[in-house]
């Protein structure tokens, strides 16, 4: 049995015993304290801590979960830490967060299915439980696919809507795909939708610095959230988001872009597309776009959420530059059918 310091990020620390062969997230578990966490098994990530000191075994995960590079590091997946000694880990996320609640189910209805390209659809879920859901702006939900026991995980793409008890999801239509299939062949408005969550450490902070923004894909919806927050609290530092995406088909959601910079004072976007096909004016990946001021000398938070491979780029793009950041919450997804 070892002893495990959580070092949450608003300076609290819980104590937790762990029992033998017993990894960190259950012993938090049994504890009363739910870490951030969602497949269990070692492939999404979302428990990714930090361990600051002591010795553990952790295997069973994928590198898309946690790169060699970051195990060198000291970065570990909860789910799959095993600890050897005493041990003290930092875990992304407040204490508030953290405390274990049941997280009922919340059943919704489908209220609108919008296909805004050939690669993206958005929809709203309605309902009395969906006006009292209470989560930060950047997090997700597990969403049930209709007639089936699978679910899929979405980060909400707006603020609950008290006006209508509205809430909506931005998602990638992958061909085959069960949640895409349904949304696209068998969705109709009026159709039940469960929701569970909600879940993640992506989430945003307070503003206290200038913040860069860096989305790939339909890993734009929790900004699109983040910056609803914003545009209603406002913000006394800059903040630029930029926007990348693989093919012109992929670039959705740019009015609501241009809604957000005309409402918040102090924020800008740009837009790049990646393929070399493309019409659109600005070109390349996101970290060509990132220009040395965005970074501010190393006084920014950065809010960084897309596949796997963008995440790794700018990871090391900004190490290259030497310029480490205050902060850096990122969230990685991959497509799943």
């Amino acid at each position: 049995m070892y002893k495990v310091a959580l070092n949450f990020e608003d300076d609290v620390t819980r104590f937790i015993t762990t029992l033998p062969m017993e990894t960190v997230a259950d012993a938090a578990y049994r504890s009363g304290i739910n870490v951030p966490l969602d497949c269990r098994d070692g492939a999404c990530g979302t428990c990714k801590c930090h361990c600051e000191s002591g010795s553990y075994e952790m295997d069973g995960y994928i590198e898309d979960a946690l790169s060699d590079r970051e195990a060198e590091q000291g970065y570990v997946l909860t789910c799959r830490m095993i600890p050897e000694s005493d041990c003290v880990v930092t875990v992304p996320a407040s204490s508030e967060v953290c405390v274990r609640s049941q997280k009922a189910d919340v059943h919704a209805r489908l209220t609108e299915i919008n296909r805004l390209s050939d690669s993206t659809l958005s929809f709203t879920v309605s309902g009395d439980q969906v006006r009292a859901m209470h989560f930060l702006p950047g997090q997700y939900v597990n969403v049930q696919v209709p007639g089936t026991d699978h679910w899929r995980a979405y980060s909400f793409s707006s603020m609950v809507n008290q006006a209508d008890e509205s809430v909506s999801f931005l998602i990638r239509v992958v061909p085959e795909g069960l949640m895409s299939t349904y949304m696209t062949e068998k969705a109709s408005v009026g159709d039940s939708i469960t929701l569970r969550g909600p879940f993640g450490s992506f989430y945003l902070r307070e503003v206290k610095r200038p913040v860069l923004m860096l989305a790939g894909g339909t890993g734009l919806a929790p900004f699109l959230a983040m910056l609803e927050s914003i545009q209603q609290d406002g913000s006394a530092y800059p903040i630029h988001l930029i926007f990348g995406v693989t093919h012109d088909v992929d670039l959705v959601e740019l009015d609501k872009l241009k809604a957000f910079a005309g409402a918040i004072d102090n924020f800008t976007f740009g837009v790049c597309v990646a393929s070399d096909e493309s019409s659109w004016p600005q070109k390349g990946y996101v970290t060509d776009h990132i220009e040395p001021g965005h970074l501010n000398d190393g006084d920014v938070d950065i809010y960084l959420c897309g596949p796997p491979p963008m995440v790794e780029a700018v990871s090391s793009f900004v190490q290259e530059r030497g310029s480490q950041p205050a902060s850096l919450y990122y969230e990685k997804f991959t497509t799943s059918k």
